[in-house]
């Protein structure tokens, strides 16, 4: 069997896959932690559980490994700085993330974005280690919806839905 594709190559066919873009919070005790994430998808519907993958780099991958716990937050159209924001622009790190946002928490103290489009608040059910990332399979604990059409990325940059001719 071959080598496979380069990693520059797997980049840039990733980027041709459109994806909403989606903010996964945590909480740590006292402290939140986000990153902005597309590698997000439906697992299930019994039980309704998703998956996210997260960098085993970052301290929002480590809090979700710790506390098994995290909410998929689905950015609106007009999310984009707020998604730059959570990406890590202009070295914007740990709690700094959360001053901009209207941020609350879920009954278990789960930071949500309350304007998302919709946030799901998820427990770990089960986690695999994967090259650079960790997949976690969650369950969806709690559903809160908002209004509005979703951020997607492809290609470098953001992207919307071109409304349907009727």
């Amino acid at each position: 069997m071959g080598m496979g594709i380069s990693a520059d190559i797997f980049r840039d066919a990733m980027s041709r896959f459109p994806g909403v873009v989606t903010v996964i919070t945590t909480r740590d005790g006292a402290e939140r932690r986000g990153i902005t994430a597309t590698a997000v998808c439906s697992v299930t519907a019994e039980p309704p559980s998703l998956l996210v993958c997260l960098n085993r780099k970052t301290g929002t991958c480590a809090s979700v490994g710790q506390t098994g716990r995290f909410a998929v937050n689905l950015l609106g159209q007009e999310a984009g700085d707020l998604a730059l924001r959570f990406a890590g622009a202009g070295g914007v790190t740990g709690e700094e993330k959360f001053a901009a946002g209207n941020w609350r928490d879920d009954d278990q103290g789960l930071p949500y974005l309350a304007d998302a489009l919709l946030s799901l608040s998820c427990e770990v059910s089960e986690q695999i280690e994967a090259g650079s990332h960790m997949v976690y399979i969650g369950q969806i604990r709690e559903a809160r919806f908002g209004e509005g059409e979703a951020l997607l990325y492809e290609r470098s940059a953001f992207r919307a839905l071109a409304p349907k001719d009727d």
